[in-house]
């Protein structure tokens, strides 16, 4: 058996081992992968709960800022800016309003414009 291992080529000879490096250097190489894959899912989810707790905190802000502004629209409040700023406005006398009627709504079958007529005729 020595005999035939000295007439075998090297390339024979290396050819499992070059089997084993790269079957190793595969199932290393997944697995490096699949480690760099599970952080980047990992760090991608801290990314969204810091954002979805940054969008809470915004809404809850933007809900404390449509208050303020929906308090500062009550007629009172204006009232009371008015009169700290000394604007000197006041309400308008009876005689300076003007009242504008809307017509009636159309009834449903007057409304739209006149039917008309198409007369059709039919060659013999």
């Amino acid at each position: 058996m020595a005999n035939n291992r000295r007439h075998q080529s090297g390339a024979v000879r290396f050819v499992p081992a070059l089997k084993a490096v790269l079957l190793c250097a595969l199932i290393g190489g997944s697995c490096v992968g699949y480690v760099l894959q599970k952080n980047k899912i990992f760090e991608l989810g801290q990314q969204i709960g810091a954002r979805q707790q940054k969008l809470e905190k915004l809404k809850k802000e933007n809900q404390i800022l449509a208050d303020r502004y929906a308090a500062m629209q009550l007629p009172q409040r204006l009232a009371e800016r008015v009169k700290e700023l000394k604007l000197g406005l006041v309400p308008p006398q009876r005689h300076q309003i003007v009242w504008v009627s809307e017509p009636p709504p159309a009834s449903p079958i007057t409304n739209g414009p006149p039917a008309q007529f198409v007369q059709v005729t039919r060659k013999p």
